[in-house]
């Protein structure tokens, strides 16, 4: 079994910033992928950035050039720097991880909410 804690969202000015933290515990190994992915109320979680274990990073459009996603790969943690915020980047973020176990398991943390207003 595996466990993601996410932690560093809270409210902030459009303009600013945050970094989430999301820490991987449990039985981890084989990992494919670590991400990050956001829902608003009413729409579809949707890609924030993913990091995979060849090393390959993908962000969603709406994020490019402001956020960046690292992994520490012997703490089983991966970041979130978050950028030049806008009202629109509201919503919950959930760190999510891709690993083998016999066979592929995707599993999620509770989710951080990041709040921006201007």
């Amino acid at each position: 079994q595996v466990q993601l804690v996410e932690s560093g969202g809270g409210s902030v000015q459009a303009g600013g910033s945050l970094r989430l933290t999301c820490n991987a515990t449990g039985t981890i190994f084989n990992t494919i992928s670590m991400g990050w992915y956001r829902q608003t109320p009413g729409d579809q979680r949707e890609l924030v950035a993913s990091y995979s274990s060849g090393g390959i990073k993908k962000y969603g459009d709406p994020v490019k050039g402001r956020f960046t996603i690292t992994r520490d790969n012997i703490k089983n943690t991966a970041y979130l720097q978050m950028n030049s915020l806008k009202v629109e980047d509201t919503a919950a973020y959930y760190c999510n991880i891709e690993l083998i176990d016999g066979i592929r398991r995707t599993y999620w943390g509770q989710g951080t909410q990041v709040t921006v207003s201007s």
